[in-house]
């Protein structure tokens, strides 16, 4: 099993930045979902199990699981993005692999490349239990646009 202390960190500047926009998301903070680490071109957003994130069926919503995903892969794009760029997504795809289950979810967005306007990342999402099993639920991939910062 991986030790999150041996992950590589994103600069202090790139770290502050991602954090900032992500304590401006409504979304995340109603879904209760953190950051657990930003690194360079990597990002990992954890959502506990709370019946308010789940389905008729008790597993998480796909729309969390989701939701969760696509902000894993665009912040991991704006680890590898210029002071004052932010960034959109302009698509994604995920396959739901699993019913989701566990104490948490975990999203990770890794970037597969970072262009001048357009950024791929794979999105991967799992199921943790309590005692640190994960089981991958979701699966996918997406496009971000980089914008200056402010646009709308």
């Amino acid at each position: 099993m991986e030790d999150p202390t041996q992950r590589e960190q994103a600069s202090p500047e790139a770290r502050q930045r991602v954090q900032a926009s992500f304590d401006r998301q409504g979304l995340m903070a109603h879904l209760g979902a953190r950051i657990s680490h930003i690194g360079p071109g990597l990002v990992h957003i954890v959502l506990p199990a709370r019946p308010e994130v789940t389905q008729q069926h008790g597993y998480f919503h796909a729309g969390a699981t989701s939701a969760i995903a696509d902000s894993a892969g665009g912040y991991a794009a704006h680890t590898l993005f210029p002071e004052g760029a932010e960034v959109l997504t302009v698509e994604y795809k995920i396959n739901l692999l699993a019913p989701a289950v566990g104490d948490h979810l975990e999203a990770v967005g890794t970037v597969l490349r970072s262009g001048r306007t357009l950024t791929v990342s794979r999105l991967e999402v799992f199921g943790v239990q309590e005692d640190g099993e994960r089981k991958l639920v979701a699966s996918g991939q997406q496009t971000l646009i980089r914008v200056a910062g402010g646009e709308r």
